[in-house]
């Protein structure tokens, strides 16, 4: 039988015994008890996690690497990587960590809450996770949009259909989806996304070498584009997009998914997102920028059409195209959860049940709503990659790299002459430091593009 515990808010929480039981327990917020409800397993949170991580925003990674080199891509790639996992993994164990002590957090405010103090979680990463994770909701739309148009252009090379009408499809697809009333609903469509993401990966790594071999092979130039400071910026800007292909952000809410108790659950979570990171990642980026050289666009998959003509056969094209509209269309679900559980905090009733209509209208209402604007903001800004990569910059380092090192140091004082806490601030330190220059160049980008925006645009 389970106790009761406290998260960071006072709020109570049972967990299966294995939290000791507090004093004065509030109840739960609508928020964390529809949209955060702590049913799932381990392999749950992996389908959760891959879903999250593996997205088709990978698919940038080659024309990350044509401001890097070869050298200097993949070794960002694998250093990105280490550290995201070392990150993730430490805030599991803060999260573990409170967890047995009966303040069990399920969001990312609530532990910066209870470590750094109310401030920090109310006024910083509260909003700062809202707003990468609705961007995040935008430039999925977005992409969604691109691939109906790509599977639309294999079948009708003339056709006169503008993006921002597949924009509009692919949300209205989005508007329906996001009714499931919580993030462990999500666990079939995650699974299924997870095999998706392996599929397009596997066909982006195979078209790219076809390609590459073929007669219609383009000539292949390694040279590193830009010179002088054009090129320093362009490093930080391809940092910026590694980052925010690796980042996530909901780790916390995530873990909330999992039935207690927690311990050692997210660790084989990580283990099973990372088996996928490693496999996709690393073929799509080599393979890409091996056939595609300085000249890989913003999705490789740009790069599988010449002057309107597919450069592979149509039906590989649509299978690799479909298998990315499905899978982003799950990964928009998993980045409405922060904004959903705003909502149901706001406009829910915990004392009536998830699917009573008091709860039902205003979720339907307001989640329509938000998937609405996001939808707008999509069509009306398809140069929406330049606001990510500044958003990547101001929002994913920060969260992914910078305050899981704080938190563990804050959490479980290491000793200051240990490798553990010069290795956690050297990481923040190095990701500050980026973050920084990463904005700066971010914002010289958007302000060189400029010039070519336009809203509405058929790009």
């Amino acid at each position: 039988m389970g106790t009761v515990a406290l998260d960071s808010a006072g709020i109570s929480l049972k967990d299966g015994g294995e939290n000791g039981g507090l004093a004065n327990p509030k109840k739960l917020d609508a928020g964390a008890l529809f949209v955060l409800k702590s049913e799932g397993s381990w392999l749950h949170c992996g389908y959760h996690l891959t879903t999250a991580i593996v997205a088709p925003a990978l698919l940038s990674l080659p024309f990350a690497f044509t401001l890097l080199g070869w050298v200097g891509g993949v070794l960002c790639l694998t250093s990105a990587g280490l550290v995201t996992f070392y990150s993730y993994s430490l805030l599991s164990m803060v999260l573990e960590h409170y967890a047995q002590l009966g303040k069990r957090h399920l969001r990312f405010r609530d532990m910066a809450h209870d470590i750094l103090g109310p401030g920090w979680g109310r006024y910083f990463v509260g909003p700062l996770q809202l707003g990468i994770c609705y961007g995040a909701v935008i430039a999925s739309t977005l992409l969604g949009g691109q691939s109906l148009k790509y599977i639309y252009l294999v079948s009708s090379p003339n056709g006169s259909m503008q993006l921002y009408q597949f924009i509009i499809m692919f949300g209205g697809l989005t508007l329906i989806m996001a009714q499931m009333p919580s993030f462990h609903s999500l666990r079939h469509i995650n699974l299924v996304s997870l095999f998706l993401c392996l599929t397009y990966c596997a066909c982006t790594t195979a078209g790219a070498i076809y390609i590459g071999y073929s007669r219609n092979a383009p000539t292949r130039d390694y040279t590193i584009t830009g010179v002088g400071i054009k090129r320093g910026f362009g490093v930080f800007s391809a940092i910026s997009i590694m980052a925010t292909t690796y980042g996530n952000g909901i780790i916390p809410e995530i873990q909330a998914t999992i039935a207690p108790p927690v311990t050692g659950k997210m660790f084989k979570g990580l283990l099973i997102c990372y088996s996928v990171v490693i496999s996709t990642f690393f073929s799509v980026a080599i393979s890409g920028y091996w056939a595609f050289g300085n000249q890989s666009q913003g999705s490789v998959l740009s790069n599988f059409m010449a002057n309107g003509k597919p450069l592979l056969p149509k039906w590989f094209l649509v299978i690799t195209y479909v298998s990315t509209l499905i899978q982003v269309s799950a990964v928009n679900l998993v980045y409405l959860q922060p904004t959903n559980v705003v909502i149901e905090r706001q406009f829910a009733d915990p004392n009536k049940g998830e699917l009573a209509v008091r709860n039902v209208v205003p979720r339907l209402i307001f989640r329509s709503l938000s998937v609405i604007i996001a939808t707008t903001l999509a069509a009306m800004l398809p140069f929406f990659g330049d606001i990510m990569a500044l958003f990547g910059a101001f929002g994913c380092i920060p969260l992914d790299f910078i305050l899981p090192m704080i938190f563990y140091n804050v959490t479980f004082k290491p000793s200051k002459r240990s490798l553990i806490y010069w290795g956690n601030s050297l990481i923040a330190t190095i990701s500050t430091v980026l973050a920084v220059v990463g904005a700066v160049a971010s914002v010289r980008q958007i302000v060189l593009d400029a010039k070519t925006y336009r809203l509405f645009a058929n790009m």
